[in-house]
Formats: structure tokens, sequence, C-alpha cells
């Protein structure tokens, strides 16, 4: 299939953002697509060349581009970055530098779909001493038969900056149009994605053989099924309310959540982004095997750093200590871990999605088998306010971060947020009611002590919608030195030349970072803002929201990617929920 096929509907894609209309381009791109190349394109329109748990990634850097863009163009890279710097898009960028291309090429070779995927998947692929050069290579080759339109989708999706606005629900509502003649049919593909975590599968499957063979899909050892996560609440009262008068109460641990896949001697683990990391983990690898009682099981727990000598809680910070490519081995011994489990997904070649949670914790409860390293998580059924109270103080009391509490007849809905599962935080019992995860965008550079550093931050939340960040607040509270060293070092090498195009900020910051990185921040309130772009028009036409008074807690959240950030509806809620509590304050 033709490249330029692909590239004039992702024309089409990047000019609106109204989800009916990409609905309609993706349906009529799917139904010009061969079967046998569904998958590739479904994977390209997310910006990837495998599902996430395959750990397939470009890597490619601007710069490293850049050469490739000046090899087949014949034009300095010098005037190659001032055209970037006009608009910040590299891809738009060599688009124009191509159409003044100096070089000829005599023979040139269809550019297809076929031919791109597999270029970029050799890039993917190479390491070594001489890898870099091999990709100016293999990229160059590409441009010098790439229209400029080619070519500039070439380099968005090696460079990670392909924004066309499409959310995975997108996807599937148009293959359930395209090859079944039926939106509704999206239920049905969504329940395959969630168990098997790949939608390149999901459509060629459907493409292929049709909505019977996706109705058939099962859960697949060492392929991550898609989490389940909680709504937030602020109170116990509000607990209740959601979720009646008898429902388990577990400890909300502050570490890492960690998907084990176990058969025989074979263990992967997967994080809640659906990311491979079992080699941060070899001590979970080789001791969980040894105390559980199944054949073959998928089991949910934390990863929570402890202090070795009293047995206590960590704070999530120390387990990204074993975030490193080298030296695994060190790391697991200065900061040990305890595994806590709290739940089991896949039983002995049975899926348990759909058994209740108070049946799903008693089998959980016969596989795993206690010690020192493998705990379960603390529970407790609760049936009123006192209960809840009590619970969410020892919960507090022994290093957690609050509770998460769970309907007890209820199924697990892989893949969703809902109130069957809510998590009740202390930080969720101040005003706010809430710690929020924010996307780093830019930097301002520091004084006094913090010269030579980031001394605050302007931060951003997600918005789904229209799949950019905008601006909520700076932050330069809450920081102590280790935080400043330890930011600056991740930031630096995601300055970028010009603010990157997903970023919506009214602000200038002095430097602007690639938006990848998630920390968690707390405030005292949400309010009505003339500059920063979160939620605008929402509240207020021609206004934001934004964080008052907001603070740094601490937390890198590294195991969050900056989707998973919080978004503006989840910051819609919150300003909504304290003008009702500020409400029912005047009516006492």
């Amino acid at each position: 299939m033709e490249f330029s096929i692909l590239a004039d509907s992702f024309s089409k894609m990047e000019s609106t953002r109204k989800r009916l209309e990409l609905t309609q381009f993706l349906v009529e791109l799917f139904e010009k697509t061969p079967h046998e190349v569904i998958s590739k394109i479904v994977y390209l329109i997310q910006g990837k060349l495998r599902p996430d748990f395959e750990g397939v990634e470009l890597g490619v850097a601007e710069k490293l581009a850049m050469r490739a863009i000046s090899k087949s163009s014949g034009i300095p890279i010098k005037k190659i970055e001032d055209e970037y710097r006009k608009g910040g898009d590299l891809g738009h960028a060599a688009s124009i530098i191509l159409e003044q291309k100096t070089q000829t090429t005599f023979l040139v070779e269809d550019i297809t779909i076929e031919r791109v995927y597999e270029t970029l998947f050799k890039i993917a692929k190479l390491e070594g001493v001489r890898s870099q050069d091999m990709k100016i290579k293999y990229i160059s080759s590409l441009l010098n038969d790439a229209s400029p339109l080619e070519a500039s989708f070439i380099l968005k999706i090696l460079l990670g900056t392909l924004r066309l606005g499409i959310a995975e629900n997108t996807v599937m509502d148009a293959l359930a149009i395209a090859f079944s003649g039926n939106k509704e049919n999206r239920k049905i593909l969504e329940y395959a994605y969630n168990v098997s975590s790949d939608l390149g599968k999901v459509a060629e499957t459907i493409a292929i053989k049709g909505i019977k063979e996706i109705e058939k899909f099962e859960i697949i050892l060492f392929n991550p099924i898609r989490p389940m996560l909680a709504d937030r609440v602020k109170s116990e009262d509000e607990a209740i309310e959601k979720m009646g008068d008898n429902f388990a109460a577990e400890y909300k641990l502050d570490g890492e959540r960690v998907q084990i896949h176990i058969e025989g001697e074979k263990v992967e683990l997967f994080s809640r982004s659906l990311e491979k990391i079992s080699n941060y983990y070899p001590d979970i690898i080789e001791n969980i095997p040894k105390i559980i009682q199944a054949d073959n099981v998928i089991l949910e727990a934390e990863a929570v750093a402890i202090n070795e000598n009293t047995g206590e809680f960590l704070p999530f910070q120390e387990l990204m200590h074993r975030r490193r490519k080298y030296k695994i081995e060190k790391a697991v011994t200065q900061y040990p871990i305890t595994v806590n489990f709290f739940d089991v997904l896949y039983y002995n070649g049975k899926s348990c999605l759909e058994v209740d949670y108070k049946n799903r914790r008693d089998r959980l409860e016969k596989i795993v088998k206690e010690d020192n390293f493998a705990k379960y998580i603390p529970m407790t059924i609760v049936k009123n306010k006192n209960e809840i109270e009590d619970f969410f103080e020892n919960s507090i009391n022994a290093g957690s971060e609050g509770l998460m509490l769970k309907m007890l007849d209820k199924p697990y809905k892989a893949g969703s947020r809902g109130s069957h599962w809510l998590k009740l935080k202390r930080e969720y019992q101040n005003e706010l009611g809430d710690s929020l995860d924010l996307v780093i965008i830019g930097g301002f550079f520091g004084k006094g002590r913090r010269t030579g550093s980031y001394g605050t931050l302007l931060l951003a939340t997600y918005d789904e919608d229209y799949d950019t960040f905008t601006s909520i607040c700076k932050v330069g509270t809450g920081f102590s030195d280790e935080n400043l060293d330890q930011l600056y070092q991740i930031l630096h090498p995601k300055v970028t030349i010009k603010k990157n195009p997903r970023i919506n900020s009214e602000m200038e910051a002095d430097v602007w970072f690639e938006p990848e990185l998630v920390i968690e921040v707390v405030a005292s309130e949400i309010t009505i803002s003339p500059i920063h772009k979160a939620a605008k028009d929402k509240i207020r036409k021609g206004a934001g929201l934004a964080l008052r008074f907001p603070k740094f807690t601490g937390k890198i959240r590294m195991e969050k990617t900056s989707e998973d950030a919080s978004t503006n509806e989840e910051v819609i809620t919150l300003y909504k929920g304290q003008k009702k509590v500020a409400h029912d304050k005047n009516l006492i």
C-alpha cells in the first residue's frame, strides 16, 4: 500500500479536532487498506511500531534527524534549524526543506507503508557503536524517495511527534464501523483490547476474520491486561454514599503497581502503563514462583520500598533508584522491597475477570503463601464511617497513602475507571480534595541556592479532547536540594529548541521541555485564571483554571506517561467539588 495514502489521511486528521470527522477519516482509510497491512497502520496511528509491552522504541533525537535531512537534501543543518525554529515542528520543517532539495536522486524506489514500517523497525533495533550512522543512512534513504508530505509524517513518527488527536476509543469506533458496519460493536473490540493490550492485533483480527473472532479473544499469559482504575472520593461520607454500607477497604500503598505473570519458572512483570519492568525486579522474578500455589497465574501487587531494619514502608521515590540500566544488583540490595498482593486476574488457565471481588480475594489468599517478602495488602470489610476512619488511620500510621475501597460483588473491569473502586487519600481531605499528577512543560532558571538548576517549573494538565498539555500553574515550593538536582538531571536532556506544538501555554518559560515527565502536586484550591489554559472556556468564557499555592509533594511519577497525567475533566470536577463544599459550609 502506498504511503502517500496514509500521509494524505494524516494530513486531513491534523486539520480537525472533531471526533466525528476523525472517525470518518479513519473509516475511509481502513476501508481502502489491505487487511495484511491494517495492524501496521493502527500502530503508526498510535505513534508506535508494536504494543507497549514489547518495548520497541525508535529513540531518534532531533539532532540526528536533522543530520539525515541534511544528508538527503544537501542543505546545511543551520538552515534546517532556522526553519525548525519558525514553527517548532521538525516534520513540517523537513517538508519545506525538501522542496528546496539541491541533490537529485536518479533511482527512486516506491514509498510503501510496508517499506516505511520495516525501515523504522530496523532503526528501532539498532544498537552499538555504528548505530547512529546506520540510523541516518536508513532515514535519509526514505527521505530520498519521499514527497515533502510523506517526509513530514515519516519524521513525525520517528520523533514521536505525530499528534492526530485520535484516542484509542476513536480507532475502535472506526474499526467497528469499517469491518462490522455497526459502531455498537465497539464494546466487543474494547474488551478484546483490554485483555490483549494490542490494538494492532485487534484490528488485524476484525479485518481478516470478522467480529465473531473478536468475541473469542481471551487472556494470554505474558500479554498484560489493561488495569482497572479507581475514582476518587474526598471523605468517608462520600464513599458510603457511592458504595453503600458493606464494602472492602485495603491499604493504598505508596509503591509501583505490578502485574505479575507466572507459568512454572517463567515470570514477567508489567507496570501500570503496560511497560515490561522485569529487569528492575530480579528479586520478584527469583522469589515469587516459590510461594505460588498455581500452574499459571496473573496477579496484581504493589511493590513497595521498605526500611530493612524496621520493616516500615518508604516513599515511592525510593523505588526509582531501581530504574537503571546498569548495576541493578547493587540497587536491589540498597533498596529492598516487599511485594504486596491485592488481586488475581487469571488462574490455572481461566480468567478471573468476571469473578466478584470477594471471591477473587479469597482465591488470592489460597494462591499466595505469605512470607517476609510476599504479603497480602491489609484488607477489612467496613460497614460504617467509624470503621472506615479507624482503618484509614491504621493505614496512614503504617506509612500508606490512604485506602482503596472496593465493592464486594463487582467484577474486575479491565481498562476502565469507575465507582466500583474508589480511592481515599490523606490529601483528598484538604479543601482542594486531591493531589494532581501534572506534566512539566517549562522551566525558569533558579537564583540564590537554586542557581544552576530550574528554580520554578511550569506545569500542565492533559487535554484528552485535543491531545495537548494545557498550563495550569508554576510551582517553586516543596523542592529539596536533592529534588532540584534530580529534576535537573532528568529535564536537561529534554530541553527543546522551541515549544512543543502540543503545549498550550500563554506564559513564556525560560526553557521548554518535551512534555514527558510527571510530578505530583498539592494546592490549596483551584481558581479561575485569565492566563492559564487548563479547561479554558469550560467554567468561564475566555478563562482557564489554575492552582493556588501549589506545592511539589516530592514524588516524581516515573511510572506514568504524560497522557496518564491529571486531565482537564478531573480538574473541572475538583473545582466544582470545592465550590459545593464552600456552598455547604455557608448553609451551616
